[in-house]
């Protein structure tokens, strides 16, 4: 019974239970057949990859390959394999760095100096290791082990090479380091100087564009003089000339402009400071354009102390024409006049602090009425030319007494040093030039010069300058200016006044002494900051200023600002 009843619940457990087994037994024999299978296709992958060469000009894989290629490598690799590739990538390091100081040297321009050659040579020998043939066919073309003494004497080689390379390094460092930042100033300043240079050229365009603009108060009193004129004729009838006007024995003034105001001052200066006001002649000559104007001011204004004055336009000279005249005849020609407009930009932009006031093509005749002086005035022996941006300190008559020598030409010279000599006015690179005269020879200055015209007929100055001026229509001898052919027409014929009598650069130089100024007979605002513009240098103005005729009720109309 008892038999029977275990045996039976033993049948009915041991039914579920040998199922249980079965199916354990079933997962069992699977999982270990997957496991052989994996084992067996590692083996295969393993025994079929071909043999591993260390030729490092090979890309590994990318992507997610890359860790299991590393993997499979290290399980097949020989130890001192591993080894020779730190060897090689510490090779590789330096030789990243040889060449890296190699380029600085050769930025640095040190393409000849020793440490330049030592680093392109520490980094050929580097570079030479891999390719001796001991290296090659024991370490990097083998299939088998490598030959561990062979990799012994190549990391020798190598370690030898690195520390020659870090002392290298180390001794060029900071030289290096200096140079670079030597290097990157003088960028710095070479770029600077560049913007510097630019705003040069800006301010030099700025300021000859205010320059050569006409004032409104300027041209308001042009204009109200004009109207005068026409408002009154019969108050400004023209006068019959004066027998003063060819009295050789009075003091005689030439003033060639076209700005009333200025030559009203130049006029008035000389007249407060000369001890003999009545034995002073003016002969101003102007413009067409500007002639009325002229007129009415000293019709209105008349001269003090019993001197004498005419106004006369460029016009009035019926010998100043296109035959007679070269200049005349090169301003006619289209050609000067596009090379007028070119040169005078070009100047502008090289130094404008050398550009003339007005426009060469407009002006130059007016400019140039200097070298016509005894034509215009056939009577006279002296004269003495002012220009229109003088104020004159002190009386002038002593210019008269001064004895020339035989020479046409009494002015001051301005050279000192290098500067202001021929060779800066002229371009002694022609023949003709380089030929005549000498290029450190001194030059002198327009603005006050006192002229023997006896002599100048002796000399014929005039012919000299339109012979010069004729092989100058090309402009290869000089630039547009009255100064170059002035320089030539009376080489040799200038007689050197002291420098007392003639002070310049007050339109240009803010550091001339007050007390030269004050001992000056005349002082010249030649420059482009002119005492009636906006520009003019404060500290001088008021040596301009005082000369001004401030009763004349149309400059307080035109709210003339002085």
């Amino acid at each position: 019974m008892a038999i029977a009843v275990r045996g039976s619940r033993g049948g009915g457990s041991g039914g579920v239970g040998a199922g249980f087994r079965s199916f354990f037994s079933y997962r069992i024999f699977i999982s270990a057949m997957f496991s052989l299978l994996f084992i067996v296709t590692v083996s295969v992958l393993l025994t079929s990859r071909p043999p591993t060469t260390h030729h490092h000009s090979q890309s590994l894989p990318g992507g997610a390959n890359v860790y299991m290629h590393r993997t499979f490598l290290a399980l097949n690799s020989d130890p001192l394999k591993t080894r020779l590739d730190l060897i090689y990538k510490q090779a590789n390091d330096h030789i990243t760095l040889v060449k890296a100081y190699a380029a600085y040297a050769m930025r640095l321009k040190l393409e000849n100096s020793r440490q330049l050659k030592m680093f392109d040579d520490l980094a050929k020998n580097f570079a030479d290791l891999n390719s001796k043939p001991s290296y090659k066919s024991s370490l990097f073309e083998t299939d088998g082990n490598l030959d561990e003494d062979v990799l012994r004497q190549f990391e020798k080689e190598v370690k030898d090479r690195v520390k020659f390379a870090r002392s290298l390094v180390a001794e060029s460092k900071e030289n290096y380091d200096n140079q670079l930042k030597i290097q990157k100033l003088k960028d710095t300043i070479f770029s600077v100087s560049e913007l510097l240079g630019k705003a040069k050229k800006n301010g030099a365009l700025g300021s000859s564009i205010a320059a050569k603009s006409i004032p409104k108060s300027l041209h308001c009193l042009a204009m109200r003089l004009v109207e005068e004129r026409v408002a009154h004729p019969e108050k400004y009838k023209e006068e019959l000339p004066k027998a003063e006007f060819e009295d050789p024995s009075l003091y005689h003034y030439a003033i060639f402009s076209d700005n009333v105001i200025a030559v009203s001052v130049v006029v008035r200066s000389v007249l407060k400071n000369a001890e003999e006001p009545w034995k002073h002649v003016f002969h101003v000559v102007t413009d067409r354009m500007n002639a009325a104007a002229m007129k009415v001011w000293f019709r209105m204004r008349p001269v003090e102390g019993g001197a004498h004055l005419e106004v006369k336009a460029v016009e009035d000279y019926s010998f100043l024409n296109s035959s007679y005249v070269p200049l005349l005849r090169q301003i006619e020609s289209a050609k000067m006049q596009r090379f007028s407009s070119e040169k005078t930009m070009e100047n502008v932009t090289k130094d404008g602090s050398n550009m003339k006031l007005k426009n060469p093509v407009s002006m130059s005749m007016l400019n140039h009425l200097r070298f016509y002086l005894p034509e215009m005035y056939p009577k006279l022996h002296k004269i003495l030319l002012l220009d229109d941006d003088v104020v004159v300190q002190k009386d002038l008559t002593g210019l008269w007494k001064i004895d020339l020598a035989g020479k046409v030409n009494g002015a001051v010279e301005t050279c000192f040093g290098s500067f202001h000599r021929f060779s800066r006015y002229l371009n002694f690179s022609h023949p003709l030039i380089k030929g005549r005269f000498n290029p450190k020879a001194c030059a002198w200055a327009f603005g006050m010069n006192i002229f023997d015209l006896d002599a100048w007929r002796r000399e014929k100055c005039t012919e000299t300058y339109h012979d010069w001026q004729n092989l100058n229509e090309d402009r290869t001898l000089w630039h547009l200016d009255t100064l170059p052919p002035g320089l030539i027409t009376f080489y040799s014929l200038t007689k050197s006044l002291d420098k007392s009598w003639h002070v310049l650069g007050l339109g240009y130089n803010p550091s001339i002494s007050m007390d030269e100024i004050s001992k000056a007979a005349v002082i010249h605002y030649n420059g482009n900051m002119k005492p009636w513009l906006d520009i003019a240098m404060n500290q001088y103005k008021n040596l301009w200023t005082k000369y001004i005729d401030n009763d004349m009720e149309f400059l307080q109309l035109c709210n003339f600002g002085v």
